[in-house]
């Protein structure tokens, strides 16, 4: 267990539920905006339902609030805090108390900024809680380890960022097995392995995924291999400088030592310093050894494996007392052979559980861990984006299993998420969903609906890219709608048009391949009729431009919500010792950047 500061003061419980009742309150009238389906936005009249102002005024204050910065200013903070928190008396100046129409674009701006994650005041900042994991310990290995290649930038900054968490969790712990759930292809968990030495179970509901994530496995560990190659001729290259170096010493000793002989008879007693005929023993290549003498006694069992011997042959080379000793140093050099073969065995042992194990399983919230890992031991729980419900139930397994010391679970797809209060009037025998799952929450019998998760999810990605909604396929879709209701009678059609916008050339071809996929008859639709709707509300394509805007706005206030719903429920359980939010990516790289983080007390 690694020597380690006190973790990080987060939010207790009450400041959270004060944080989840402002954030009610504005959601009340805001999201409905958030789960209008553009797809109707001309046949429902949307933007005369919701929004009391031209589009223009929109457009202008929304872009006005974007150039600006995306904290929160410090002069306006306490003014926010104290006006909201303290009975929301700012929130008629956002909406119209009778219409509930949108009336403020530049309050609702600053009431969505104030409630996303980044601007609330509830997370923990990454940093801190490695240093406090870690204590005085330094980090294993250095942070300027090439990306492994068979990943993409983005899932590269991801797996390194999280795996670096998650060792130093396990070290606190003094734990070396791990369950990555929603493993997927196995990046994650071959990361842990290869690096850090742990042995993880991935599970993946996916029998592709399991395959292909063995497959990659055996990609990375040859990988890894030829990168330690590499790195062994490179400390051989250095033990041959240190030779040639300590043989010229030498020499200069040995005059030393001859010189010494004539400076210590009676005609001269005064003695010359050491300095003046020893040159100094070159300070870069000491730092280097230093250097790399910390990485070969840091490295995980299965690295030291491959370096360790070269540990042995550089010690021998460096001078008298460059490096502090050791106690394989003051071993005789039969025993030091009989050191190193006892050392190769233990850590070929050791080797056999630093593996990484995909296994193919469908994980709810009831599943029983040691039906499908019979070696469970003490161990950590992990997901990177893991889909829908498998996000709240990692939670949940966290929470009744003994044997699960901490969880760190970044959640993605919030659109495939499970509603306890969705579709009330439907029966369903489903007993634990995917939202909510605090009490605060379920006693309101809160609903976000799947369309505000939905652009939530979109709007975050387009957000992290630098891009807006992609406004004119919109209204392609809009307007076609339009047109199905109009001229065939229908309000509502199971089947999808989908992707079918970037492989038309102009709106006349987006409307016959439409209609052609929808399995109506486009003959009976004369091309005038078509571009008649097309002229008829092309003029009000900015109006679904300014929509799409405020949807964009208002998508991390749902995040949010679903995320703050998470850490509630953590902290409402009494075995857990420290829970908190951590922004564990750059939200540019990975719009999905916040980890849920428990933690439950140590033995």
């Amino acid at each position: 267990m690694a020597a380690s500061c006190p973790l990080p003061v987060t939010p207790d419980l009450p400041t959270l539920r004060a944080k989840l009742q402002g954030l009610l309150q504005f959601l009340r009238d805001a999201l409905s905006i958030s789960n209008a389906h553009t797809v109707d936005f001309y046949t429902e009249s949307v933007w005369e339902e919701l929004v009391n102002l031209p589009p223009e005024t929109v457009l202008a204050a929304l872009r006005k609030s974007a150039s600006e910065t995306e904290a929160l200013p410090s002069e306006t903070r306490p003014l926010v805090e104290a006006e909201w928190e303290a009975g929301m008396t700012d929130f008629p100046k956002i909406f119209c108390e009778t219409s509930q129409k949108l009336v403020s674009v530049e309050a609702f701006a600053l009431a969505a900024k104030y409630y996303s994650v980044q601007n609330l005041g509830i997370c923990t900042p990454f940093e801190q809680l490695l240093v406090a994991l870690r204590g005085n310990q330094t980090q294993r290995i250095g942070e300027n380890q090439k990306a492994v290649e068979f990943m993409n930038m983005k899932k590269s900054h991801e797996v390194q960022a999280m795996s670096e968490l998650i060792s130093s969790i396990a070290d606190y712990y003094g734990i070396k097995q791990v369950i990555d759930l929603g493993s997927g292809k196995g990046y994650l968990s071959s990361f842990l392995s290869l690096k850090y030495g742990l042995k993880v179970y991935g599970i993946d509901s996916s029998n592709t995924n399991t395959h292909g994530a063995e497959e990659r496995n055996r990609k990375l560990k040859k990988h890894w291999k030829l990168c330690h190659a590499q790195s062994r001729l490179d400390v051989n290259g250095l033990a041959l400088k240190m030779a040639k170096e300590r043989k010229v010493q030498n020499k200069v000793k040995n005059k030393a030592d001859t010189e010494e002989v004539f400076n210590n008879s009676p005609t001269n007693q005064e003695k010359m310093p050491t300095s003046a005929i020893l040159p100094d023993f070159s300070g870069s290549v000491i730092s280097n050894i230093r250097n790399q003498m910390e990485t070969l006694h840091s490295q995980p069992h299965q690295e030291e494996n491959l370096c360790f011997e070269n540990s042995f042959s550089l010690i021998n080379l460096l001078p008298i007392n460059a490096v502090e000793p050791t106690s394989s140093q003051q071993i005789p050099n039969r025993e030091t052979s009989e050191a190193n073969k006892e050392r190769r065995k233990m850590t070929s042992k050791s080797s056999e559980s630093n593996i990484y194990s995909p296994l193919t399983s469908f994980i709810t919230a009831d599943s029983e861990l040691h039906d499908i890992i019979k070696d469970l031991e003490d161990c950590l729980m992990v997901g990177l984006h893991t889909c829908g419900d498998l996000a709240p139930n990692t939670l949940r397994i966290f929470t009744s299993n003994s044997e699960i010391k901490g969880v760190c679970s970044v959640g993605c797809c919030y659109h495939l998420l499970s509603e306890e209060f969705e579709n009330q009037h439907k029966e369903r025998t489903q007993e634990k969903w995917g939202f909510p799952m605090c009490h605060y929450l379920k006693e309101e019998k809160w609903c976000c609906g799947r369309n505000a998760r939905m652009s939530a999810c979109l709007a975050l990605e387009r957000v992290a890219a630098g891009q807006g909604l992609p406004t004119e396929s919109l209204f392609y879709r809009a307007v076609l709608q339009d047109i199905i209701k109009d001229c065939y009678g229908i309000t509502k059609c199971d089947r999808h048009v989908g992707k079918i916008y970037s492989k038309c050339s102009s709106f006349l071809d987006y409307v016959r391949r439409s209609l052609k996929k929808l399995g109506l008859d486009e003959s009976k639709l004369p091309e005038k009729i078509i571009m008649n709707y097309y002229e008829k509300y092309k003029p009000r394509m900015n109006e679904l431009e300014a929509f799409n805007m405020l949807k964009v706005v208002l998508a991390p206030c749902i995040e949010t919500l679903i995320l703050l719903d998470r850490l509630c429920y953590l902290k409402e359980q009494e075995d857990i010792a420290w829970s908190a939010l951590v922004k564990l990516f750059d939200p540019v790289k990975s719009p999905r950047c916040y980890a849920v983080i428990a933690l439950k007390k140590q033995q």
